[in-house]
Formats: structure tokens, sequence, C-alpha cells
């Protein structure tokens, strides 16, 4: 039940407002003193406030102030007899959310009343929303029921008070800095920064500036010494992504780091000691990358104490519908719609998507079907259009080599199959070939 205190300092009016909230089914508090009002907003919250503006000793303004201080989510209503512009402005710059006139109209009173407390239901729906989203990701709690992940969830919390350096891999928007972020707050170092650094994002000149700062004078335009991010991060974690991505050089630098747990700055002579967690990450074969020389092996080796791969989002499918309705919320929250469902056949169609962007492609068309969508639920033609088409499907290299013509001929005859619900006369008439010829294919496929 909502909660409103209604102050008025004329008997009458304050009585024909208490009757009158009452029956629309509110809890009502009213009181004539402005001072009175002040204890009473100290004492309990309200969902909203009609207040009087021209009272003695406390007016309707320094109401409105109290509760900007104390309840931001509660909205306040000025009622007055001097109905003046300037008045109605500045109680509107303050913040209040309407400005009623006497005489008042109580059909007025009850509409206004309406669409302010769903204007704070709205604003406790979104501000809870917001924190569960900063708790997600603020302490990090990874979505998901996969069972694969579960286990490696429960290898980051094992390994994160160890303090071991980790190389996590896996393909790109699979959530490798969301991991690295979940190993540092369940580490012995969450009180301290977490810093991330895209190793591929710089030439080796400004990655060097990056990561080991600079004395001042060490170049052109170095006015003051500057700390780099592995002095930044000390008694935290750096997570450094794509590390394959380093220079031969910059990998030689970064080796003295780990061994010697000290620095030189750009332009420096004296060593800097450090004291920080690395955590890196790659979407390539690194075991590639050392065969052809561009990694250096005994780097792998310092940072790879623990490796931890994550799998791509079509190997855990089951993930696709939690993490859907878990972006669903996150993007209904921040654009302020009242978005709230999936239909089956989004659902569907995302079930059988191979999504090679992984988790970040997911959140990606959640959000653009939140954008578009006018109603409560996001439906098909609110998805990008080669997920609306799904005739053109994406096929993800498996055990590292390219399926063939042929993998992707029987994937594809297999799916038709099954979206005509094995009826093979309107299969073939999808594939454009005859019915023999598809009972042909079936047969060599081992499909019958």
């Amino acid at each position: 039940m909502r909660k409103i205190l209604i102050v008025d300092d004329e008997k009458i009016a304050l009585k024909n407002l208490e009757h009158v909230m009452k029956k629309e089914g509110y809890e009502v508090v009213g009181t004539q003193s402005g001072p009175n009002a002040l204890k009473l907003l100290e004492e309990q919250q309200f969902d909203l406030v009609l207040t009087d503006l021209r009272m003695e000793k406390v007016d309707g303004m320094q109401i409105l102030k109290k509760c900007n201080e104390l309840y931001p989510d509660t909205e306040v209503i000025m009622i007055t007899g001097y109905a003046t512009l300037e008045s109605a402005v500045n109680a509107m710059k303050q913040g209040a959310f309407y400005y009623i006139a006497k005489p008042f109209k109580l059909d007025e009173v009850r509409r206004v009343v309406k669409e302010a407390l769903e204007k704070v239901r709205l604003k406790v729906e979104n501000r809870q929303l917001r924190e569960q989203i900063e708790n997600y990701q603020g302490k990090v709690r990874i979505i998901t029921q996969d069972n694969n992940m579960q286990r490696l969830l429960d290898t980051a919390r094992q390994i994160a008070p160890t303090d071991c350096n980790i190389l996590i891999s896996g393909e790109s928007g699979t959530g490798k800095e969301l991991f690295a972020r979940y190993i540092h707050f369940n580490s012995n170092r969450s009180n301290g920064p977490f810093f991330a650094i895209n190793c591929g994002a710089f030439n080796e000149e400004l990655l060097s500036n990056e990561l080991f700062g600079h004395e001042k004078g060490a170049f052109t335009g170095a006015m003051a010494m500057k700390m780099g991010l592995i002095e930044t991060a000390a008694s935290g974690t750096l997570f450094l992504d794509e590390i394959t991505e380093m220079s031969s050089s910059m990998q030689v630098k970064f080796l003295r780091v780990i061994q010697e747990r000290e620095l030189l700055r750009v332009g420096g002579t004296e060593p800097v000691k450090v004291d920080v967690r690395l955590i890196a990450a790659t979407n390539r074969d690194i075991s590639d990358a050392i065969k052809h020389g561009s990694f250096r092996q005994d780097l792998y080796y310092r940072l790879n104490v623990v490796s931890i791969y994550i799998p791509p989002l079509s190997e855990r499918k089951d993930d696709i519908p939690l993490l859907s309705y878990y972006f669903l919320k996150k993007y209904a929250a921040i654009m302020k719609k009242e978005v709230t469902e999936l239909s089956q056949e989004v659902i569907s169609l995302l079930m059988n998507y191979d999504f090679p962007g992984n988790v970040r492609e997911l959140e990606n068309i959640i959000e653009r079907g939140v954008a578009l969508t006018n109603g409560s639920a996001i439906e098909v033609a609110h998805l990008p259009e080669d997920l609306r088409e799904l005739s053109i499907r994406t096929f993800r290299k498996k055990e590292g080599k390219m399926p063939s013509l042929e993998d992707q001929e029987m994937a594809y005859i297999r799916w038709v199959l099954n979206e005509t619900g094995g009826n093979k006369t309107i299969a073939a008439k999808v594939l454009g070939i005859d019915r023999v010829s598809l009972w042909r294919k079936l047969k060599r496929f081992g499909l019958e």
C-alpha cells in the first residue's frame, strides 16, 4: 500500500484530501503543521508528499528540500492558493513533481497523485535494477547454469586467493575480462584496484608508456612523472587482454617485471618495486604463436601458472535464455522502458543460432530489441535480419578445422527437416530439389 503525507494548515482542505486519498486505497498521514511534517519525515519514509506551499514557520519549499535530502525516490506535489507562475517555476526547479492551484478539482488531484506514484514505482524499480546490475558487474556475479561453467567458477574461486598468475583463453566475447574481475573480487586483493588494458589497442611506444609510465623529461611533452598501470594497480590486479599482440621487445620488458617484481619507467634509471597480480588473456592459439616465434615461451610459462578456457556460447546453450533475460532487464532499466518479455519465437531463434560473437553478440541483439520495441516484449521483428531468416547459418570451427561443404549441406538439410517437422515434401521444396534427390542425400548422409 502506498504511503502519502499530506501537509496543509487549512483544516478543511486537509480533511478533504485525507478523505479522498484514503478512499483511493492509500495509507494516509495528515498534519496541519510544517515543523511536525519535518519531524514525520525524519521518522518514516513516504512514497508521496502533498504539501501546501505557503505556511507559517515551515513552508512547502522547506518540506520539498527535506524530502530531496532524505528520500530521493519520494515525489512532492505542491498545493497552494497563491498560484503565481514564479512560485510554480521555482517549485518545479527544486524538484517538485507537479503544482496544483486552489481551488483544485478532486479528479485532477487523483490523476496527478496516480501519475506521481507511478513515477515513484518506476524510480524504485529502476534503482533496484541498477543495484542488481551493479551487484552482478561490480561484485562480478557470472550468470550461468551450465555445468562446465560452474566447474570453471569453482576453479576460479579456489585459485583466487593464491595470488598466482593466470592465463585465460577463449573466443572474443566469451567474457574473459569478466572472469578476471571475478577472480580479483574473490581474492585477497579485492580491496585493491582492478585495471584492464588491451595490448592490441596500442603501438609499442604507447603501450610501454601506459604500462610502465615515464619520468619527467623522458620525451617531448613529458612535463611531469607519470606512473604506469603496473604501478597504479599496486595491491590489486592488472588484466592484460590480447597478450599475444604484445611486441617481442615489450615481452622482454614484461618478463622482467614478472621475474624481478620491479620495472623501469620510460626514461628512468632507478628500478621501481611493484606488487601486482597479473591475469592475461588471448583469443588466439598461444601455442601456435610460440611455435611461429611471435610469443616467448618463457613468458608463456610465467603467465600460465593456471590456465582457464572459457567455452563459446554455442557450447552452453542453456545459458542463452538466462543471459537474454538478464540483458533484457539491464537495458530496459537503462532505457527506462517497460520491456519484460521475450516471445517464444525469439527464444527459439536464439537457441538455434550459433553466436559467432558469443555473449557480446547476444547482449547487442537484446539491446537492439529493447531499443526497437514499443511494447512489453521483444518480437522476431525486432531481431537482426540474419537471425530472422536463419536460412543463412553460422558454421563455426570444430576441433580446429573448418567444416567441409558436405558438412554444411548435411547440417542445413537436418535443420530444414527439423523446421518442417520432418515433412520431406515441404523440405524438398525449401531446398529447391525434388523428393527423390532429397531421399538420396538423406541416404548418403545417414539421415533417413
